[in-house]
């Protein structure tokens, strides 16, 4: 079974303040396991789908975009955006507009950030630092699985 998991906070559970921009705005640590075996390579997208408010949610938020993790890893390090990334994997642009891992930082509310890790039967080459829209168009029809993780995040001070 292909498996997604954050030594910092469980399914389901609480982001650590650490991993939000109202704290360092590191990426959180990432494991996996059960990677298929004819995977080429790995794509993980990190959105937040009750933006902006979670009793009347209007979008999906893109925090972070990586593709072309190699499939023999089985984690990202804590603060892998700035400083751990794999050889030959590559990030893509937030909604910030930005390259990079972007933290949560919900307007009002408690919402969910879902961290879907995508295993491929291809790579994705072509992608220079591509959008999710761009990455969900080029994975149709690659997908060998996909786990999930949820993390939650309430901020602390009012926006």
């Amino acid at each position: 079974m292909f498996t997604l998991q954050s030594p910092a906070f469980a399914d389901h559970g609480a982001i650590p303040v650490r991993f939000t921009a109202e704290g360092d705005d590191v990426s959180p640590p990432l494991v996996w396991s059960g990677v298929p075996v004819h995977t080429k390579s790995l794509a993980l997208i990190v959105e937040d789908p009750d933006a902006p408010d979670p009793t009347h949610p209007r979008m999906t938020w893109v925090h972070w975009v990586v593709v072309d993790l190699p499939p023999d890893i089985e984690a990202l390090e804590e603060n892998a955006s700035l400083h751990a990334m794999p050889v030959g994997c590559r990030e893509g642009r937030n909604d910030w507009g930005r390259i990079g891992y972007g933290g949560p930082s919900p307007p009002i509310g408690r919402h969910r950030y879902v961290h879907r890790l995508f295993a491929l039967d291809s790579s994705l080459a072509h992608l220079a630092h591509p959008t999710k829209a761009d990455v969900m168009r080029a994975i149709q029809g690659h997908q060998l699985a996909e786990a999930v993780l949820v993390g939650t995040y309430q901020r602390r001070h009012a926006a």
